[in-house]
């Protein structure tokens, strides 16, 4: 009987430490925010009822948009509110990160890419929460390590050291520690003047 309880409370442990792991991970919060009840239960109030059934947003009409997952027509959201999509954000907004924010012009920092030439001078497209989005090219100086590979290499990217610098690295050499190979520290990879 204490066995069964025990494992019991160890998968929920595990499943809400797991859960909160990968709400971090996809930057996204864990629980709604505080004022999110009061929020809907006002749209609720002011907003027509969400009944018509929707396969695309055309069925909807002005002012809304079709939940795809849940097929239903929902009211189209302001800036800050929640997204999966920029058809359910209102007119100006575009949803990234899975909140509607002001669209930015293309070219532009922030604004979305699919290939560097997409973006301005000094700039390359890079993931930045898993989103392509335009950034501007590491300077003199600036930290360039980039891991292997991994989650953290997949979501967040940077971009290349700017014309006529290169990245280098200055990290003392690494030495064997029964049968494990021993970091102290991450390496210093920063953007350099290549050397003559």
């Amino acid at each position: 009987m204490f066995g069964n309880l025990w494992t019991l409370c160890l998968f929920l442990c595990f499943s809400m430490v797991e859960a909160r792991i990968w709400a971090w991970m996809l930057n996204m919060p864990h629980s709604p925010p505080k004022e999110g009840t009061k929020a809907l239960r006002e749209n609720t109030l002011t907003a027509k009822p969400i009944t018509a059934v929707c396969d695309h947003d055309r069925a909807c009409g002005r002012g809304f948009s079709c939940d795809r997952h849940f097929g239903l027509c929902v009211p189209l959201r302001g800036e800050g509110h929640y997204c999966r999509r920029d058809a359910q954000c209102v007119r100006g907004l575009s949803c990234m990160f899975g909140k509607c924010h002001r669209s930015i012009p293309n070219g532009q920092e922030g604004a979305r890419c699919k290939v560097d030439r997409d973006c301005g001078a000094s700039m390359c497209c890079a993931r930045h929460h898993g989103e392509q989005v335009c950034k501007t090219r590491l300077l003199r100086g600036e930290s360039c390590y980039v891991p292997d590979g991994g989650l953290a290499f997949s979501i967040n990217q940077i971009c290349p050291c700017d014309e006529g610098l290169l990245c280098r690295g200055n990290s003392a050499p690494h030495r064997r520690e029964r049968d494990f190979i021993y970091h102290p520290e991450l390496p210093n990879w920063t953007c350099q003047i290549p050397k003559a």
